[in-house]
């Protein structure tokens, strides 16, 4: 009777479930949960007819498009050419192949405000770039677009790419042999498989524009109302020493952050389901 119990449970093969469930509560605590509650907790101190006229004053709702819109057109952005990149990189061979492979991730090693200078040397009206459009990119929202653009790039591409290499080419060919076309093959054959990571990295892209600031805050100008983001207005009310105004909008910020991150994850999830069934 006892063999029969200890065969009906589950034998980890590696011990130590309790004790490593344990840190993994106390570090993500220490390091995520607590910082966060921080936040909630210096917006107590507000009341809420005060919470919620420092957060919908004219010059923080604008703020809030700005960010919101910007990060929105980065992501899908860096989707359609991160997958494009990915595409490239996995299935062609050409010259200094690796080095490309290699700048995709310069954007993770290289400063936030050194990119942004970066970015405002060629796009701005007497720039490399700039200089020979007849509107400006530097200075406005598309500024903004090309800034997160460029932050965002490799986490759609790296999260892409190992699940490209796992789909062999003789699944390709073996549904263009049996009548498919190129279209059909894409569509049914390779992006459910790729759909999940395209979701993960649009979300990952997403979340990084959103609390962009070194690269955005030199190219976007700053000018309220119209390229002013977000987290600059957090700064400023930072240096003002308001921490109760800078954390009401921080609030707004991570709670509508939280709803979009959860909404997408949940319909990543539902897609799963959808191509797994």
């Amino acid at each position: 009777m006892s063999s029969l119990t200890v065969n009906k449970k589950t034998r980890r093969i590696i011990p130590g479930f309790h004790l490593s469930l344990g840190y993994t509560m106390l570090y993500v605590s220490l390091l995520v949960l607590l910082p966060l509650s921080m936040i909630f907790i210096h917006t107590m101190s507000l009341s809420w007819t005060e919470f919620i006229d420092i957060v919908t004053a004219p010059r923080a709702v604008a703020s809030y498009k700005v960010s919101f819109s910007t990060a929105l057109v980065a992501g899908l952005l860096n989707v359609i050419f991160g997958t494009i990149i990915a595409w490239v990189l996995v299935r062609y061979s050409f010259p200094f192949k690796r080095i490309i492979d290699g700048l995709v991730d310069l954007p993770f090693a290289l400063p936030t405000a050194v990119a942004g200078i970066a970015l405002t040397s060629l796009y701005a009206p007497n720039g490399w770039i700039g200089q020979f459009f007849n509107f400006k990119i530097a200075f406005t929202p598309l500024g903004i677009i090309i800034a997160l653009t460029f932050i965002g790039l490799p986490f759609v591409v790296r999260t892409v790419q190992p699940v490209l290499q796992n789909i062999s080419v003789e699944v390709e060919e073996a549904s263009a042999s049996l009548g498919a076309t190129r279209l059909q093959t894409f569509r049914k054959v390779i992006f459910p498989e790729l759909a999940p990571a395209i979701l993960t990295g649009f979300s990952l892209a997403f979340a990084r524009a959103l609390g962009e600031y070194g690269s955005v805050v030199f190219i976007a100008g700053n000018m309220p109302m119209k390229t002013e983001i977000t987290p600059l207005i957090i700064m400023t009310k930072l240096e003002q020493y308001d921490y109760a105004g800078a954390t009401a909008i921080a609030v707004v910020m991570l709670v509508t952050s939280f709803i979009l991150l959860f909404s997408i994850n949940l319909i990543q999830w539902l897609a799963n389901r959808r191509f797994v069934h």
